[in-house]
């Protein structure tokens, strides 16, 4: 491990360096837990039961994600379902391209409101978003520009915190309060991932820096383009089908990791800005949001090993390498597969596939939608036969959504970013109902096992 020079620069970084090094080690003694201390104790590891099923921590009408039923006390696999307040997601994607219409906006409606809206009702909530998507005066120079981050995610993130000081009634908890707030951060912060973008690649590339504003009439997935690209144009297929990942991103039920950490947040009783800047850092995470530039990375190393990726053969045993730690990062894990949830089946990755297939071949990435389609079929078998286990495995919304980005032009760093944009829909719903309906911090136990222990007197220690 080293120091990071810029925090730690000094006339005697060498000393320095071993003094750190020293405590170093204590810290790594400080942080072990003794092996069998979380069976021991019953612990439920993730807040998971042994099964794999979540711990109840709370009751929802915003949205809910089914993958197994409890059959006489065993976990049975079945095809994924995703609803949004009672509504399939599958039903919803299906009739707004049915329809011929943008449904984000519709389905942030149906999370904030709990019902669909009609023609006016969804008028008036986009006449709404269109007046909350201009940033405050200066906020872009002040906020966005200023500090340049090599993470999006921490850049956005930083600017929702931001947003608390531009706000006149910022802790203000009441349900018309906290509508307004949710309205405005559903509008924003497309405008804030794409500007921050385009100042990270004039800070860190020396790329031209161009600023877009969003339009009044155009949807989410439009003004997210438009302000995200340089020459600001986009096709009506590449936004539509934006949308539709949009859609499949906006939620996810109560207990997935970011989604808890807002209600988390909320249950205390703090800000709306601080409730989803925590849930942003959340989504981060490669375990979560970020899993999706982890397929990219993995399926960019597949590409670059394998010598014929149209050979089922030479595709699996490069899986298998990566299920080893031999291969990819090291981590063993086949990104884009198995779920938490979702077991046959994930509703979203279907979508995705569906809908994503004629756009590949048609700008000639059918290579690599069919090498995707290969990891979704070898990965299952693969898996059981090396673990030795039993298991239903099924391709996450991840394995899909890379691919779909990659057609789109949009670039990597951007992937969890949009992951952002749509989830805000749902983090803001389930903050509302928490402070709505609980009225109670959440506040899990942890069994601490250290032991009691006398003050030794400074000049008494070794």
């Amino acid at each position: 491990m080293q120091l990071n020079s810029k925090k730690y620069k000094s006339d005697h970084d060498e000393t320095v360096e071993k003094e750190f090094q020293a405590m170093l080690d204590d810290a790594r003694s400080a942080y072990v837990i003794p092996k069998g201390s979380f069976d021991k104790y019953r612990v439920k590891r993730g807040l998971r039961e042994l099964d794999g099923s979540g711990v109840v921590a709370g009751v929802t009408r915003v949205g809910n994600a089914h993958g197994y039923v409890m059959n006489e006390g065993e976990k049975c696999a079945v095809e994924g379902s995703l609803e949004y307040r009672g509504y399939k997601i599958t039903s919803l994607v299906n009739n707004f391209v049915k329809e011929g219409r943008f449904g984000f906006e519709e389905c942030a409606y149906l999370l904030f409101f709990g019902h669909l809206p009609n023609e006016q009702e969804l008028a008036e909530f986009n006449d709404i978003l269109a007046a909350y998507r201009r940033l405050p005066p200066r906020f872009t120079e002040d906020i966005i520009m200023k500090a340049p981050s090599a993470s999006i995610m921490n850049k956005m993130a930083s600017a929702v915190l931001s947003l608390y000081a531009y706000d006149d009634n910022p802790d203000d908890t009441g349900l018309e309060n906290m509508l307004h707030q949710s309205m405005e951060l559903l509008a924003r912060l497309p405008v804030i991932a794409a500007q921050s973008y385009a100042v990270y690649q004039n800070a860190f590339f020396d790329k031209s820096l161009n600023l877009h504003n969003p339009k009044d009439e155009l949807s989410t997935a439009e003004n997210f383009l438009r302000v995200l690209r340089s020459d600001k144009s986009y096709t009506e297929e590449e936004a539509r089908l934006l949308d539709l990942c949009l859609v499949v991103h906006a939620e996810h039920g109560g207990g997935n990791c970011s989604t808890f950490t807002c209600r988390v947040l909320s249950s205390s009783g703090s800000d709306t800005y601080s409730a989803i800047s925590a849930a942003i850092g959340a989504l981060k995470g490669p375990r979560h949001g970020g899993a999706n530039l982890k397929v990219q990375e993995m399926f960019d190393c597949i590409k670059a090993n394998v010598k014929d990726i149209n050979n089922e053969d030479e595709v699996a045993s490069f899986l298998l390498k990566i299920l080893n730690g031999e291969a990819n990062d090291g981590s063993g894990l086949i990104y884009g597969m198995g779920h938490a949830i979702y077991t046959k089946s994930d509703p979203r990755a279907v979508m995705l596939k569906t809908y994503a297939k004629k756009l590949a071949y048609d700008k000639g990435y059918g290579e690599d939608f069919e090498l995707l389609e290969k990891i979704e079929t070898i990965t299952p078998s693969l898996f059981r036969a090396y673990k030795g286990v039993d298991k239903d495995m099924c391709a996450n919304v991840d394995l899909y959504s890379g691919l779909v980005y990659r057609m789109l032009g949009i670039p990597t760093e951007m992937y969890t970013p949009l992951f952002a944009i749509a989830r805000v829909a749902g983090w803001c719903a389930h903050r509302m109902e928490e402070y709505c309906t609980s009225n109670k911090i959440i506040r899990p136990a942890y069994k601490c096992i250290s032991k009691t222990r006398d003050y030794v007197a400074m000049d008494e220690r070794c």
